[in-house]
């Protein structure tokens, strides 16, 4: 039964446990990460620890995303771009030992996440009741260079989707995406340059903090959008690992308000991803289909830290049911399945 939170309070017990386990549509819980307890000498406990702030813009012409992540051992920085008409993606990363130099915030809900070095500078960060998203790459795919200035709006108000669960005995994640805010500014890659219209532009936010297993896998699909009707829709759905028992993320965005969704199918075929995806609820409230047109590969390698995604971006077709029972007919959706 999935146990939705409502007691603000410390994400880890003095031992290193979690406090509490469950979903929520705000961030109630403070990330005292200092209270992880996986070895006993404390100083090493940070190199288990992985924490990352990954920002993406759906805009009418483009995909973008930067992300600032430290994974204890090693710290990874990066930015890719796609042109929805012709297919071009282009991404470039930075590996940086035991992440010197990133800074990331405590909690979702204030502070900054910064890097910069030599090659490219990285600044996230959170202004009253808006986002804000700043990348300075000069070399960027042999010196075209990428520069983006983006504003997300993100009132108080607006929900997000939070979960707090176990990785086993001493293993934790804590996530929170927040979907579907406006986006305005620019985005400027080589010679080309976007103005972005906060009507037509929408961006979100993957927030993730955590002590993981050695060997993990997941599924997460993710899209903001908006209806005919000019109003937001926004999809986050995911599984793979962690007990989801009690707190899964599933869940149809419509308006920046959770309408919260039980376990999600992923239906695809292993090493054929550009197949279509079926996502299903056990409730029938889900029924979509995404039909691929792209897929980006990425494999990072930094020594005992590997990881390889696979990730498409395509249509969404098909229907979702608020909470309400409102039949939500989505039709060539944009978004991403991994």
């Amino acid at each position: 039964m999935q146990i939705e939170l409502n007691q603000p309070g410390k994400l880890l017990t003095p031992d290193g446990g979690l406090t509490q386990v469950g979903w929520s549509r705000q961030p109630l819980l403070d990330c005292n990460l200092e209270a992880v307890h996986f070895y006993k000498m404390r100083p090493l406990q940070r190199f288990r620890v992985k924490r990352w702030d990954y920002y993406a813009v759906f805009t009418p012409r483009n995909f973008f995303s930067a992300t600032i992540a430290d994974l204890g051992y090693a710290g990874n920085i990066f930015v890719y771009i796609m042109d929805f008409a012709t297919g071009e993606l282009h991404e470039e990363g930075l590996v940086i030992p035991f992440g010197r130099g990133i800074q990331l915030p405590r909690n979702s809900t204030e502070g900054s996440s910064h890097f910069e070095n030599e090659h490219a500078s990285l600044d996230f960060q959170i202004l009253g009741s808006s986002r804000q998203v700043i990348v300075n790459w000069p070399n960027f795919h042999a010196g075209r260079g990428i520069n983006a200035n983006i504003t997300l709006d993100c009132p108080p108000g607006y929900e997000s989707m939070v979960i707090t669960i176990p990785i086993g005995r001493k293993r934790f994640y804590y996530n929170r995406k927040i979907n579907c805010l406006p986006a305005s500014g620019t985005i400027r890659y080589g010679k080309s340059a976007e103005a972005l219209d906060s009507t037509t532009c929408a961006g979100s936010l993957d927030w993730g903090r955590g002590v993981w297993e050695y060997k993990s896998f997941w599924n997460w699909a993710s899209s903001s959008g908006f209806l005919p009707d000019g109003s937001t829709i926004g999809l986050n759905l995911g599984c793979g690992f962690g007990d989801l028992s009690k707190a899964g993320e599933n869940a149809l965005i419509l308006g920046n308000r959770i309408h919260k969704l039980e376990q999600v199918k992923f239906d695809y075929t292993p090493g054929d991803f550009m197949k279509p995806w079926g996502f299903f609820d056990q409730k029938r409230r889900l029924d979509l289909t995404l039909t691929p047109f792209k897929e980006r590969g990425a494999q990072t390698k930094l020594g005992i830290i590997n990881s390889e995604v696979h990730q498409v971006f395509g249509r969404y077709n098909g229907k979702v049911v608020a909470d309400a029972g409102e039949i939500i007919l989505i039709k060539d959706l944009i978004g991403f399945a991994e």
